[in-house]
């Protein structure tokens, strides 16, 4: 903070006797500093804790009574404030569903997206698109909307899907990124979940998982006991952080994933789902 001081204070002096100018630059530095600032020190969101119960329901609503699980991840377009406020009497913290690294065409802001960070079409799923992650200053206004809409809702953290687009080629994406790339995105996104009060998880990109615990709260993967990558989610881990899995029906058997389960010592947060990811579910017990 000192440094931070000394700082704006050279900048003040810099700026002396420049005028109206002057003054409204110095204004705007030290409200970007500030800002900066409060996102670097504050920790006024949710911390997950290891080992917690949950539930990742996107492909239908949530209908009835929920399930006794401690977290829900829900799609933040199509879950309303009302749910969220339900879920949260009952004890149960709520995540936030967004792809941020995706274009999908059916979503309400898919004509705000400017053409030129709107890559190929994603072979797997045709009505989705990879995004040009490293035109942050086209993405930020859209994104941060995003990010807006789920603190609106009332969510307590954000699962930012679609952050670790950068290892496929050119000819795939559409755009030549770089692991850099994606760092300096993935980054810049947790910074603007934190300066919304909410938590925000890693989801998947394993390798970057020691470059990124610092600044991701917990863990979100998919199919690592298959793909046997569970080992690399250590860092959160090690660091006290919650990692939330998911296996999927179409790559394991639920007699294989609870013969798994039994073998686990760390304290993965594992459920077991349909591709879709509707409201089925079966978890370790």
């Amino acid at each position: 903070m000192r440094e931070r001081e000394s700082e704006l204070s050279r900048q003040r002096s810099a700026w002396c006797g420049v005028g109206l100018v002057g003054l409204v630059l110095l204004i705007a530095f030290s409200a970007i500093t500030d800002s900066t600032a409060r996102a670097e020190s504050s920790t006024d969101f949710w911390q997950p804790e290891q080992g917690m119960s949950w539930q990742i329901q996107l492909d239908e609503p949530l209908d009835g009574d929920p399930l006794p699980v401690q977290v829900y991840d829900l799609d933040g377009f199509d879950t309303d404030a009302a749910t969220v406020a339900a879920l949260q009497a009952s004890g149960i913290r709520v995540i936030c569903y967004m792809s941020m690294g995706t274009w999908e065409d059916w979503r309400p802001d898919a004509g705000t997206f400017p053409v030129e960070v709107i890559g190929n079409v994603w072979d797997e799923w045709p009505d989705e698109r990879f995004l040009d992650i490293r035109r942050i200053d086209l993405l930020a206004p859209i994104l941060i909307a995003r990010l807006d809409l789920c603190a609106s809702k009332g969510f307590d953290a954000v699962d930012p899907d679609n952050i670790d687009i950068y290892g496929s080629s050119v000819d795939v994406i559409g755009f030549p990124l770089t692991e850099e790339d994606q760092l300096t995105f993935n980054r810049w996104l947790a910074a603007a979940a934190h300066e919304r009060g909410l938590a925000i998880g890693q989801k998947n990109a394993p390798e970057l998982a020691e470059s990124l615990v610092d600044a991701f709260d917990f863990m979100v993967t998919e199919d690592c006991l298959d793909d046997t990558w569970c080992d690399l989610a250590s860092p959160y881990l090690d660091a006290g952080k919650a990692v939330f899995a998911i296996e999927y029906t179409d790559r394991m058997t639920e007699a294989d994933f609870l013969a798994a389960c039994r073998v686990q010592s760390a304290p993965f947060s594992f459920v077991l789902k349909h591709r879709a990811l509707d409201a089925w579910r079966q978890d370790c017990h």
